[in-house]
């Protein structure tokens, strides 16, 4: 297999690039190579990813042959296997998202894939497919939005189910609390929507989200993010349900959820950031953006935290009474 410009198996990529498509056959020699020989190494990667994204006609069979591929390459290939580090996901995140934003829908669900596939994975790749929501509830373009089937202030049920899919591959390898990185790409999509059209599916997510995060703070014991972001169980974001999700968590425990944590840093060479109580306190207490109420998803998260006050950290509780004075205002 060759390089950049020259042969991936049999065929020529400088080839396929001066036409301007990829065809059935294409694809087809290009499987039997890959399933032959594998993406050994970085160039025959960065083969396949120039001409993706130079051939704008594309047969059907690409797109998915593309993503299998590349994933294989940086989770499988590349070292450490089996996981992603730093290196790997800036790699990775220069081809598909040079300037922040991924440009196709086919790199969305290559950065999907990764994070699914690895153990491990740094959270800004996480962090980054949240974000090409946050791009489509805000601004109303990106490859979410390609069809222009939804406006700016709106979510669909599509990309709360996508939301859903990123933040459980995450944490598939165990226990993994949100992050305040993804807590905050989820807030800044809060603030976005419209509050008259949200999606009632958000308000859900964002309650389990942000009831992940306080809990963890208050030293308590969280499920699977599978299992707080069960969509298919009724209720799933009322009260009792996602209070019966946590449990008290001894200081050994606490202790070991904090060597977790610093494990995963080591292997993905990407700090996680903590400090969680103070950050979630100011969220808490933070008044709306100007001409703004607290959003019915806000208002939501406040109220399941105020059922059970005496398991809230006391700091991110003092927010709490400010949060729910502010909700009770704008009900």
């Amino acid at each position: 297999m060759g390089h950049v410009g020259g042969h991936v198996g049999s065929l020529s990529i400088s080839e396929i690039i001066s036409r301007g498509s990829i065809r059935g056959d294409d694809v087809a020699r290009l499987a039997r190579d890959v399933r032959a020989n594998g993406i050994v190494d970085e160039a025959e990667a960065d083969s396949l990813i120039e001409m993706h994204e130079a051939c704008g006609v594309q047969d059907a069979a690409w797109p998915p042959f593309f993503v299998d591929a590349i994933s294989d390459y940086i989770v499988n290939q590349a070292q450490p296997e089996g996981y992603v580090n730093a290196v790997n996901a800036r790699w990775l995140l220069s081809r598909i998202a040079p300037h922040g934003h991924v440009r196709t829908r086919a790199g969305l669900d290559l950065l999907i894939n990764v994070v699914t596939a690895a153990r491990w994975a740094p959270v800004s790749l996480s962090c980054l497919a949240l974000e090409q929501v946050l791009r489509a509830v805000r601004c109303g373009d990106g490859p979410l939005r390609a069809d222009r089937g939804a406006a700016a202030g709106t979510i669909t049920p599509a990309e709360v189910a996508l939301l859903r899919r990123i933040l459980c591959a995450f944490g598939s390898d165990g226990h993994v609390a949100i992050t305040r990185a993804e807590a905050d790409v989820l807030i800044a999509i809060d603030a976005a929507l419209t509050p008259e059209l949200v999606e009632p599916s958000w308000n859900a997510l964002f309650a389990g989200a942000i009831v992940n995060v306080a809990m963890t703070a208050s030293g308590y014991a969280i499920p699977t993010r599978e299992a707080a972001f069960d969509a298919t169980v009724p209720g799933a974001s009322q009260p009792a349900t996602l209070r019966n999700a946590y449990r008290s968590q001894s200081r050994e425990e606490r202790a070991l959820a904090r060597l977790e944590r610093q494990r995963v840093e080591i292997i993905t060479n990407e700090e996680i950031l903590g400090e969680e109580t103070r950050w979630l306190a100011d969220r808490l207490s933070a008044s709306p953006q100007p001409g703004r109420r607290v959003s019915p998803a806000m208002r939501g998260v406040v109220h399941v935290l105020a059922t059970y006050p005496e398991a809230i950290d006391g700091e991110v509780g003092t927010a709490l009474a400010i949060a729910l004075d502010r909700a009770s205002v704008a009900a």
